[in-house]
């Protein structure tokens, strides 16, 4: 059997319209955000979905609750889920963070921050979990752009080098199987 995931980015947030990088800060919706929440719900609300799992950042956790107000399907936050931490570039010009994706896939961002690699290995993790205890289901996962490359290595081949260089376009929603005998990070084997 399988898991078959749904993943939705968090919809558009403030940081986004200006430029910022938020990593591990809040975030809050735009009224943009807001609509397209909604929209997010509407276009999910018949998915099939036995759950939804969602990062524990506030501009994740308010795309949920806008989406499935009624808590159906039933919201599981995450913190496995939460973007990367870039450090000292958390709430610096996005613009910047860009152009140093690259040189952070193995080496954390400075001042306390992630690498990459060390999102591939939480997002791993979650996905052991989920193939453990919900083989068969279907699931909508919300979260950030460092998870869904996650996703595109540990799911579906894509190299982490690749993503830095050129990362995948947004589109509403990417589909991913999880087979039962779950994922394995790249370097995490």
């Amino acid at each position: 059997m399988a898991v078959e995931i749904v993943y939705e980015t968090h919809a558009t947030t403030t940081d986004n319209e200006a430029g910022v990088a938020t990593g591990w800060l809040p975030g809050r919706l735009s009224p943009l955000g807001r609509r397209q929440a909604v929209e997010l719900g509407e276009r999910r609300r018949d998915g099939g979905f036995a759950a939804v799992f969602v990062s524990d950042l506030q501009r994740a956790v308010e795309t949920a609750r806008l989406a499935f107000p009624d808590g159906r399907p039933p919201v599981h936050q995450d913190v496995r889920l939460r973007e990367c931490h870039y450090g000292e570039l958390d709430g610096g010009p996005a613009a910047r963070v860009a152009a140093q994706r690259a040189r952070h896939l193995d080496e954390p961002f400075p001042g306390g921050g992630q690498s990459y690699r060390q999102v591939l290995i939480a997002t791993a993790d979650f996905l052991r979990d989920l193939a453990a205890e919900r083989d068969g289901t279907r699931v909508l996962v919300i979260a950030h752009s460092a998870n869904r490359w996650a996703l595109d290595c540990l799911l579906a081949g894509a190299r982490p080098e690749d993503l830095a260089v050129v990362p995948p376009a947004w589109r509403p929603g990417w589909y991913y199987t999880l087979t039962a005998d779950g994922p394995t990070a790249p370097g995490d084997g």
